[in-house]
């Protein structure tokens, strides 16, 4: 009697261990559920990464491409396509950054992405804008120097960086899902093992021990159905199992979402349905098999076969299932459609056919496995003709050379030394006729292994524009060689197309030195703004005012040192364009001497004792004799006109052009020697009625010119008042005088300052002033300009600084080029106000 209570003890306590250890077993089992799907949620969250990255890497291909086309062509509406690639760059950048918020090692990266990105789409603007503003050439050129590409392999090796940190997680995360299946596995074992071990330590008899252990295989059949339950309703994975032949026993509403079969149509059949006929007739499914059997697990990807006969790239895992023998008893398989993630394949597809050269994708067997539309246009055949075939019937030389060029490169290694290269190929048309091309290399990683997509472009116009520059090159060198100076032929973008070797003398380079490089490297200044000193004027109108006149510049030879030249610059049409040939010319003696001159000049001006001696000499004992000069050279000009030889009438123009001009400069030295000292002859003066008496003056100069002067009333001021008008019709004039095209507009007003000064100002809208010409302009003998553009002895500035400086005023000037100038001056109030 009390053995049966104890047995029942024994009984409920053996029972209630076992219940205890399928609970926790059960909870263990949930537990390991949740964390596995956690893991695949990372890891399909790992993979969307990986297609935003390879979707951004298609984008900033297509990028290039469209720029190039518009480059290449300069139709706007080949713009598009570009527009649309850098929108949906940006969108792309921004799903890479808001994919990996949760990722610091990928947010650290994403700045200097960025960067490069904005880099790109700056660089690409710019090629651009030179396409539209200064043509092809331009464009070209800046491509070349500025090298683009070097861009774009930094954008490339970023977003493999960032390839490269996501497989790791993809490759750290699938390990901690199987470790989690693997630890699932020994804890359900582990837990059938310990109840068994209770069970048989409670002692209960054959028929207890077998009704317990009927029990617990319920319990697992129980557990496995459930996990069989969840499994089917994973979507984003085809899981099912095989028997031991390959054929289907179990099916997953992934499976039917994925590969189209429900599972009464496909339960009971061989899995080799999934592959393509071409797979089956090389015994791939059984071979897949065969190596899992021995491995007891394989990984592999490959194109599948869905129900409606359409492909897909598949990632597939396939993992042997054996019993406690230890016998084979089947296969489980998982897989997930690669080609499905946001439907890469059909953006891929659109890319291509969006992109402005013909596109050719070609496996590493030479096989095209996609073109675009202007592939069939560049080549002639239809896609059909063209997918499956040889890429050598299309481009016969040259492609897989430059893929492995030897054994010892691999043909990863060999296309990644193509990459933004361009290989220039000939190309095979369906007619037999053959063209010049530019290949542009992209790898495309897939699972069949690297794909190369070539981007392929027909450059018969620029080879042609080549050989033309290359006979013109020929044609005009030997001019060049012949000319005493040196001689730079420029393009409208400033590169130096030729050169003589005079100019490699000149500066100090070799030939290959300058040849493409800026001319601004050996004239760093004013030479491209003499063409184009405003913008009222085209390139063409300035440089035609240049032509035959000399241009006082600075260059700068090899080794740094900087030596004064004048320019000659005159145009030459070519098939490019008005191009510039440059004569230049050493001035540096001549600078000497120049400099000597100015010395002696400014010597003369800290002398007033000597110049009023000069102007004394030069009143009595120079102009009479001029006078007689200028005189009997006009006589002879009126009367002998005509009837003397054509030399005779020159030297006869010649002599009464210089006895005017030293007339002139007489009249200017003796005004500015009259102006005297500070102090004297000052008096109250109207300078209203001063300003009037210069525009009385200057009536003839402001009719001819159509200019339009206005002014405010001025006032009262302590002045001379033969220099007060000598003042102003200096201003005045030199307003009129160097004008732009157009109406001339001088404004005199004057404006108190201080309680005893007015300060008077001559506003124009002329040709402007650059700032380092601001003091030199009111020396002596100091002009800007050539006597050919504007007359005058380069003193009238000096007088005026000499008079407002004996008035104790100090006169400026405020000016920019192009935007006319403001001269100021001041000047004592008069006791009368006006």
């Amino acid at each position: 009697m009390t053995i049966k209570p104890v047995v029942d003890r024994k009984v409920r306590l053996a029972f209630g261990s076992a219940i205890a250890i399928m609970i926790l077993v059960g909870a263990f089992a949930y537990y390991c559920i949740v964390v596995f799907n956690e893991n695949n949620r990372w890891i399909n969250h790992t993979h969307e990464v990986l297609d935003n990255l390879q979707e951004l890497r298609f984008l900033i291909q297509s990028i290039e491409l469209s720029s190039r086309d518009f480059v290449m062509s300069g139709d706007e509406s080949r713009l598009k396509s570009y527009r649309t690639s850098v929108a949906q760059a940006e969108d792309s950048a921004a799903a890479v950054t808001y994919a990996t918020r949760d990722n610091p090692v990928q947010q650290r990266e994403m700045p200097s992405l960025a960067a490069l990105l904005a880099q790109r789409s700056q660089f690409a603007e710019s090629v651009i804008r030179l396409r539209q503003t200064q043509g092809l050439d331009a464009a070209v050129k800046e491509v070349e120097i500025a090298r683009g590409d070097r861009n774009s392999d930094e954008i490339y090796t970023e977003i493999g960086m960032m390839r490269n940190e996501e497989l790791r997680l993809l490759q750290r995360r699938s390990a901690d899902s199987q470790w989690q299946l693997d630890e699932t596995k020994t804890v359900l074992l582990f837990g059938t093992v310990l109840g068994l071990l209770i069970t048989g330590a409670a002692g209960w008899s054959v028929h207890r021990d077998n009704s317990m252990r009927a029990l617990a295989e319920e319990a697992l059949r129980a557990g496995e159905e459930q996990h069989r339950m969840d499994l089917s309703g994973v979507r984003d994975y085809a899981i099912f199992t095989l028997d031991p032949q390959g054929r289907i026993m179990t099916w997953n509403a992934g499976a039917e979402r994925i590969n189209g079969y429900r599972a009464e149509e496909i339960i009971g059949q061989n899995f080799s349905r999934f592959f393509p006929p071409e797979d089956i007739a090389r015994g791939m499914p059984e071979e897949l098999l065969r190596i899992t059997a021995a491995n007891g697990r394989h990984e592999e990807n490959g194109m599948r076969v869905r129900k409606d006969g359409s492909r897909f790239v598949a990632s597939a895992t396939i993992t042997a299932l054996h019993d406690a023998a230890g016998k084979l008893r089947g296969f489980s398989k998982i897989s997930r459609d690669l080609s499905e993630a946001k439907d890469s394949e059909a953006k891929y597809r659109g890319l291509l056919e969006a992109a402005p050269d013909a596109m050719v994708v070609v496996n590493q067997r030479g096989d095209i496995v996609l073109v675009n539309v202007q592939a069939e246009k560049r080549f002639g055949y239809r896609r059909d003709e063209l997918l499956g075939q040889k890429v050598k019937n299309i481009i016969p030389e040259g492609f897989a050379e430059r893929l492995i060029a030897d054994d010892a490169r691999s043909a990863a290694e060999a296309l990644a030394q193509q990459i933004g290269t361009g290989i220039e190929l000939s190309g095979r048309r369906k007619d037999g006729s053959e063209f010049p091309l530019e290949l542009m290399l992209s790898p495309l990683e897939s699972t069949e292994g690297i794909l190369v997509t070539a981007a392929i472009r027909d450059i018969s116009v620029r080879k042609a524009a080549e050989r033309h520059l290359a006979q013109m090159e020929g044609r005009y060198r030997g001019l060049l060689e012949a000319a005493p100076d040196a001689m730079v032929v420029v393009d409208q973008a400033g590169d130096i197309v030729l050169l003589n070797v005079q100019a490699e003398k000149q500066f100090g380079y070799r030939r290959d030195e300058l040849l493409g490089q800026k001319v601004t490297n050996i004239i760093p200044t004013g030479f491209a703004e003499r063409l184009v000193s405003d913008g009222l004027r085209s390139a063409e109108d300035a440089l035609a005012q240049q032509i035959g006149t000399g241009i006082e510049l600075s260059g700068r030879r090899k080794d740094g040192s900087e030596f004064p030249l004048e320019l000659m610059l005159s145009p030459l049409e070519s098939a490019e364009g008005t191009l510039i040939t440059a004569a230049i010319r050493d001035i540096s003696v001549r600078k000497a001497a120049e400099a000597d001159l100015v010395q002696n000049v400014q010597d003369l001006n800290r002398s007033n004792q000597e110049l009023e001696q000069f102007a004394n000499i030069a009143s009595h004992d120079l102009q009479e004799p001029l006078r007689m000069v200028a005189s009997y050279t006009q006589l002879l000009s009126r009367r002998y006109k005509g009837k003397l030889d054509s030399d005779a009438d020159e030297f006869i123009a010649y002599a009464v052009d210089g006895a005017s001009r030293m007339q002139r400069l007489i009249q200017d030295l003796l005004a500015y020697s009259r102006v005297g000292s500070k102090g004297g002859n000052l008096r109250d003066i109207s300078s209203d009625n001063a300003l009037q008496q210069a525009l009385q003056n200057l009536r003839g100069v402001i009719q001819d010119s159509g200019a339009l002067v206005t002014h405010d009333p001025l006032p009262t001021v302590m002045a001379d008042e033969i220099q007060l008008i000598q003042l102003f019709q200096n201003l005045v004039g030199n307003a009129i005088k160097y004008q732009k095209p157009g109406v001339p507009k001088v404004q005199i007003s004057a404006a108190r300052n201080g309680a005893k000064k007015w300060t008077f100002s001559v506003k124009d809208n002329g040709l402007g002033i650059e700032s380092q010409y601001f003091e030199r302009i009111f020396g002596m003998f100091q002009r800007l300009h050539k006597r050919e553009e504007f007359a005058g002895t380069g003193i009238g500035l000096a007088i005026c600084k000499k008079i407002v400086e004996r008035h104790g005023g100090r006169i400026s000037v405020e000016s920019q080029p192009g935007s006319g100038s403001t001269f100021r001056f001041a000047l004592a109030e008069g006791e009368r106000k006006s």
